[in-house]
C-alpha cells in the first residue's frame, strides 16, 4: 500500500514539512542521511534529507521546497494518502565528535538537514553556535527548533526584513574577528553560500564540512549526475557523501553541474502544471 503521510504543513512559501510513517527507517537513520522517495509507479525517484525522526512513533520528517515536477506533485498530496516507495536510510552519516565549539550554518531550505546534525553535535557535548539565514523573513524555517538545540542562535536575512540584514558569512566573520575560538564548522545551504563559508574558514584554517545533498539525483551512484571533485578526486555525493571537506570541494565545477538539467526540469514542470490545470477539482 505504501507509506502513509501522517502530517503535512506549509512552513514557508512553497516549503513543506511532511511526516511519513516509516518505522524501520526511523529506527536506523542517523544525522546526515537521506531517503529515496517515489510517489507512484510512473514517478521519478528523488532524494530528500531526513530532517528528524521519531523512533517510538515510527515516523520520519522531511522538508522540501516546491521547485520541480515531483516536489510540486508531493506538495499536492494530503494527510492520509500514501507514497508508493520510501527507501533508506542512505548516505554516510555525519561524523559526530566532540570538538569544542561548533558553528552550524544553514541557509534557506538547507536549515532542515542542518537541524539533526547540529542537534547531534550538541548532544555530543559541543558548544553549538548556530547561524541561519534566508533571503527574507518569510523564507526562514525552523528558527525555534534551531534555538532549542543551540547555545547561541544568530539569525540574518539578506534584505534585512527580520533580525539583522546581511549574509551568514558576515556573522561568521564577526565571530572570528571577536576572537571566539571556533573548532569546527558545518554548513548546509545553497552551493554559493557554502563556497563563501569554506573560502572564509580556509583563510583561518578552521575545519569545515559541507553537505552537497542538493546535487543528488538518483541517490544510488548509478546515474553519475552527482559527480564532484574533492581534493582532485572524483566523488559521488550520494554514496561517498553527502558531506565533504569544504576546503577540498571544487565549487566552481559543482555550480556548473547544478545547471546541467535546468532545461529538462523546466519542460517536466510545464507539462505537470498543464496537466494539473486540465483537472477540475
Amino acid at each position: 500500500m505504501g507509506f502513509e503521510i501522517v502530517d503535512k504543513k506549509e512552513i514557508a512559501p512553497k516549503v513543506f514539512s511532511m511526516t511519513i510513517k516509516a518505522s524501520v527507517i526511523a529506527k536506523k537513520r542517523k544525522p546526515g542521511q537521506f531517503i529515496l522517495l517515489r510517489i507512484d509507479e510512473t514517478g521519478e525517484r528523488i532524494p530528500l534529507t531526513i530532517a528528524d525522526a521519531d523512533e517510538k512513533a515510527g515516523t520520519l520528517d522531511i522538508i522540501f521546497q516546491e521547485v520541480g515536477k515531483t516536489t510540486m506533485q508531493l506538495a499536492r498530496m494530503k494527510t492520509g494518502e500514501y507514497i508508493l516507495n520510501v527507501a533508506g536510510p542512505l548516505g554516510r552519516p555525519t561524523e559526530i565528535h566532540k570538538y569544542g565549539t561548533v558553528v552550524a550554518i544553514g541557509g534557506g531550505v538547507g536549515i532542515a538537514p542542518l537541524y539533526p546534525v547540529a542537534k547531534a553535535f550538541k548532544e555530543a557535548g559541543n558548544k553549538v553556535i548556530s547561524i541561519i539565514g534566508a533571503r527574507t523573513k518569510d523564507l526562514l524555517i525552523l528558527e525555534n527548533e534551531m534555538r532549542g538545540i543551540s547555545d547561541e542562535l544568530i539569525v540574518t536575512t539578506d534584505d534585512g526584513s527580520y533580525i539583522q540584514k546581511g549574509f551568514v558569512t558576515d556573522i561568521l566573520k564577526k565571530l572570528i574577528d571577536g576572537k571566539i575560538k571556533i573548532d569546527f564548522v558545518i554548513t548546509i545551504g545553497p552551493a554559493i553560500m557554502m563556497k563563501a563559508v569554506s573560502n572564509l574558514t580556509k583563510t583561518y584554517q578552521i575545519k569545515t564540512m559541507v553537505s552537497l545533498n542538493s546535487i543528488m539525483i538518483d541517490g544510488t551512484g548509478m546515474c553519475g549526475g552527482c559527480r564532484v571533485s574533492v581534493g582532485k578526486e572524483t566523488k559521488f555525493v550520494c554514496v561517498d557523501g553527502p558531506e565533504f571537506d569544504g576546503h577540498l570541494v571544487d565549487f566552481d565545477e559543482l555550480l556548473k553541474r547544478q545547471r546541467i538539467y535546468i532545461p529538462q526540469e523546466k519542460i517536466a514542470t510545464q507539462k505537470f502544471e498543464h496537466k494539473c490545470n486540465l483537472i477540475k477539482e
